[in-house]
């Protein structure tokens, strides 16, 4: 009998992919994990009812979560992820050259675990870089307490639903505030402005407060149901998103020109070119 699974995320709206395999499916420690097979967007990850990533587009997610901010600062050394267990943006961010440490802060090791086991070409072995460190914990509380200052802070959440929604408070944004260094960058998941507008303004209202520029920047991804994606944006320093499409590129270059397959230069720059709505969300 074919096996339907169905997002869930939305309150008036709903889409279900076709499970052609089913390969893990279980309640871990803190969420509901399901990993199946789809003929259109290959080896797909749930969690709590929400996709998370599928083999077919990931790259565009975790390129832009990971190459925008870190080609705006130039210099970033020290680098935390907040969730993004895995791998991907941890991947992206190990192509750069100037990464000297990148941290992982994840709450839940089955994700990391299962990832390892199901979506090898995800990390492609990232993990086991010399340059990776693997916290597992809660994320509010590692920021809060930890003594180490980053470059930048990518935090590559889930939904604010489940163990994921305390990573939307002006706590944990504060939190993030005291952990970078100055000229430091904050890049957040923040959903689909469309279907999910207050989730982004209530963000950047809080990075309003905290820090001199706030912003969000916008990429596509296929499986992320509902129009375009959302990264919120927070920096005391504004120039970091108002850099040319040819110093982007120079940085590029001098970091190896490593291929991608979303992000490029001027991509980069029209990434921050929002619509009317979404400007009116970030604005306000």
């Amino acid at each position: 009998m074919e096996r339907w699974v169905e997002e869930t995320l939305h309150n008036g709206f709903r889409v279900r992919l076709k499970a052609d395999e089913v390969l893990f499916d279980s309640q871990t420690d803190h969420q509901q994990l399901i990993i199946f097979e789809n003929g259109d967007f290959g080896r797909v990850m749930m969690l709590d009812g929400v996709v998370q990533l599928s083999t077919r587009d990931e790259f565009v997610y975790h390129e832009m979560m990971a190459h925008v901010p870190l080609f705006a600062h130039a210099e970033a050394k020290d680098v935390l992820i907040v969730g993004g267990g895995d791998g991907g943006v941890l991947r992206e961010v190990l192509r750069h050259p100037d990464a000297e440490r990148a941290t992982l802060c994840e709450i839940d090791r089955s994700v990391i675990d299962l990832c390892r086991a199901h979506f090898p070409e995800i990390s492609q072995g990232a993990y086991d870089d010399a340059r990776t460190r693997i916290v597992i914990a809660d994320g509010t509380k590692f920021v809060a307490e930890t003594d180490d200052r980053f470059d930048a802070i990518l935090v590559d959440s889930t939904d604010p639903i489940g163990p994921g929604a305390v990573l939307f408070t002006e706590a944990f944004y504060t939190s993030c505030r005291r952990a970078l260094k100055p000229g430091g960058v904050l890049v957040t998941q923040n959903g689909l402005p469309f279907l999910q507008g207050p989730e982004l303004a209530e963000s950047v209202g809080y990075f309003r407060k905290l820090f001199k520029d706030a912003f969000a920047y916008l990429a596509t991804t296929p499986s992320y149901f509902g129009g375009s994606m959302s990264y919120g944006w927070a920096s005391d320093d504004a120039t970091l998103r108002q850099q040319t499409s040819g110093t982007i590129a120079r940085r590029y270059e001098a970091a190896g020109a490593f291929p991608t397959r979303y992000w490029n230069p001027d991509l980069q720059v029209a990434a921050f070119a929002l619509p009317n709505y979404i400007r009116d969300l970030v604005e306000k």
